[in-house]
């Protein structure tokens, strides 16, 4: 990672909201650092997050661009678990890997975990989420200390190890069954008209060349 980017990023409170406009606080950072995005889109760091920017940056000190949000208090996910109906679309929504349960069953938050980014609302259908208010007496890094930084960058990054190495396996099951199934196409077809299986056998070896040009480029 570039100097200026990773000093940016430092300074950011990694909660992973997207309020920026960028996916994460890396990328947000990388677009500062690139001239592409402003200082002030990072609602959970307020008005101190941009002085810090500022300061790393040489830009001047902005205003929050409340068109990204408000500097408020820190606030803690909370899961009503009587209307909880176990869809996990929340356990994929969260980027620090801070809501547990299993399809079908109700889901809870680890506090200690939870960043407050507000992604979970949006997609739960039964509206069982509410935030809570940690201290109605502090906001941006006042409510957010450094530490809480770092963890949650620690567990962000670790969700997408896992996200990442869950689809490689997931990919290499999907190829290991289109071979088996290549090793034997008659037996393992329906059909059993030469042309049809000459037809499937190709799009299965296209499907693999494919899957082999993805793992050269990465």
């Amino acid at each position: 990672m570039h100097p200026l980017v990773q000093r940016i990023n430092d300074a950011l409170p990694q909660t992973q909201c997207t309020r920026c406009g960028y996916p994460d606080c890396e990328a947000y950072a990388r677009a500062i650092a690139h001239g592409e995005a402003g200082i002030n889109q990072c609602p959970p760091g307020g008005s101190e997050g941009i002085e810090r920017l500022a300061a790393i940056t040489g830009q001047p000190v902005r205003p929050l661009d409340r068109a990204r949000g408000i500097e408020g208090p820190l606030t803690m996910a909370v899961i009503d678990e009587t209307w909880c109906i176990g869809c996990t679309l929340c356990i994929k929504a969260c980027p620090t890997d801070a809501i547990v349960g299993i399809h079908k069953r109700m889901h809870t938050v680890l506090e200690q975990h939870c960043t407050g980014c507000e992604l979970c609302l949006p997609v739960c259908p039964v509206d069982c989420i509410t935030l809570e208010v940690v201290d109605p007496d502090t906001t941006g890094w006042q409510a957010w200390s450094a530490e809480q930084a770092a963890h949650a960058r620690g567990r962000y990054a670790s969700r997408k190890r896992r996200l990442e190495r869950e689809k490689q396996e997931h990919d290499e099951r999907l190829e290991a069954k289109a071979r088996l199934k290549l090793s034997d196409l008659a037996a393992h077809s329906q059909h059993t008209d030469a042309g049809v299986l000459d037809r499937k056998r190709a799009v299965i070896e296209a499907a693999l060349e494919r899957a082999r040009a993805r793992r050269d480029t990465t």
